[in-house]
């Protein structure tokens, strides 16, 4: 049996405009990346317990793009997009984060990096997000995204973990 991880995700502020989220999949990195990745997947976990997700598309290629759209409980509809900067398969993804409900998304999209180091069959996978201020950071932490990124993170270690 498989000893999951559930809740784990820890997140810290490297400098004024870095949010670093890590956290330890007991997955290997392949089944990590595949449930990162694979839109009928990506579904599956994106929204953690805050909604359903209505759209996942993903163009995995440098200068692909990506959008994620999901329902929230409320009754409202949340929307982000990004393109892809570098693909190392099952290593490293860097792209772009847009938050569509904000004025100017891609003005203000952060650059996130998302590696996948696996030691042993796990996965320990660090997201840094660059935000271009010290105010859209905040904006962000202030938002409530931890709470559900933990539950997002803990569905895609369980959707990881089920592919084996």
């Amino acid at each position: 049996m498989t000893t999951t991880t559930k809740g784990t995700a820890k997140v810290t502020l490297p400098t004024d405009t870095q949010i670093l989220i890590t956290r330890e999949f007991a997955a290997p990195a392949r089944l990590v990346w595949r449930a990162y990745t694979t839109p009928e997947l990506i579904k599956r976990w994106w929204a953690g317990e805050r909604g359903t997700v209505t759209s996942a598309e993903v163009d995995l290629r440098v200068g692909g793009t990506w959008r994620y759209v999901m329902t929230a409980n409320g009754g409202f509809e949340v929307a982000f997009h990004g393109e892809y900067r570098e693909i190392q398969e099952h290593a490293k993804l860097v792209s772009t984060e847009a938050f569509e409900g904000v004025p100017d998304p891609d003005g203000t999209a952060a650059l996130v990096t998302v590696t996948f180091t696996e030691t042993d069959g796990r996965t320990r996978m660090e997201m840094l997000a660059e935000h271009h201020s010290r105010e859209i950071r905040d904006m962000v932490i202030d938002s409530g995204m931890e709470g559900g990124m933990q539950e997002g993170m803990d569905a895609l270690e369980q959707i990881a973990v089920s592919l084996a």
